[in-house]
């Protein structure tokens, strides 16, 4: 019998592939997204497999009610799989209100709140797979809220391996390289934040234009290995990077 799987943040990039890739393997899949007609265009391409749910991960009464809506066609769930982020350059001193409030909320409150949700709706065997970031350990420019908000993430993963050890569920953080979706669009960055950001990554010694970046549905074999774990097995933390192929 397939697993009942929700991806936040699937109504594009990493999102998007796992969707297609777990429901094109027998699995339902349930895709959150604060736009309802990205993930709902999704779910009419995958067909009966998916179901669309608007959801602002950022905001704790939004998370609610898309688990409610949830809850109603399906009581329990197997995997979570927390992926939304927000990701723009910016230094500190520039910040708008906005800007802080919107990545901390979406990055860091968001999963914590996913993750509360979903926990009541899960049995033994459930699995959390958080999706952490290589920026935590490469010295980017300009990402200081974002490294934060995912060691924040990879923390708050830790303690709750633990947490939910005695009900038998796992958690796991996916920390993600650079990946390409082919036809996304380009972020909306602004352009002179987003000059900065490559030049001061030029300084420090990383070339984003020569680095290698991996396609998004080669990357979602990584979750389908952690989600395919034997009961007996667990792996608390995954890197996945990009080479040049």
């Amino acid at each position: 019998m397939g697993k009942t799987i929700v991806i936040t943040g699937a109504g594009a990039g990493l999102g998007r592939a796992l969707a297609r890739r777990f429901a094109g393997e027998g699995e339902t899949v349930i895709l959150l997204g604060r736009t309802l007609s990205k993930v709902q265009e999704l779910a009419d391409e995958i067909g009966p497999a998916a179901m669309a749910v608007e959801c602002d991960v950022a905001s704790a009464d939004s998370v609610r009610q898309a688990f409610a809506a949830i809850a109603q066609k399906h009581p329990k769930i197997d995997v979570l799989i927390n992926n939304a982020a927000v990701y723009e350059p910016f230094t500190v001193a520039e910040a708008s209100d906005a800007q802080i409030d919107g990545i901390i909320a979406t990055n860091l409150n968001g999963p914590i709140y996913c993750c509360r949700a979903a926990i009541p709706m899960m049995e033994k065997g459930g699995q959390i797979i958080n999706v952490g970031s290589e920026s935590v350990a490469v010295p980017f420019v300009m990402l200081s809220l974002y490294q934060c908000t995912k060691a924040g993430l990879e923390r708050f993963t830790e303690a709750l391996v633990e947490e939910l050890e005695p009900a038998g569920i796992r958690v796991t953080t996916v920390r993600a390289g650079p990946m390409y979706e082919a036809g996304k669009a380009a972020p909306g960055w602004n352009p002179d934040a987003a000059m900065r950001f490559h030049q001061g990554c030029a300084a420090n010694g990383i070339d984003l234009r020569a680095r290698p970046i991996s396609q998004t549905e080669n990357v979602t074999g990584v979750f389908r290995s952690v989600i395919d774990l034997p009961p007996d097995v667990r792996v608390l933390h995954v890197s996945v990077g990009a080479r040049h192929p």
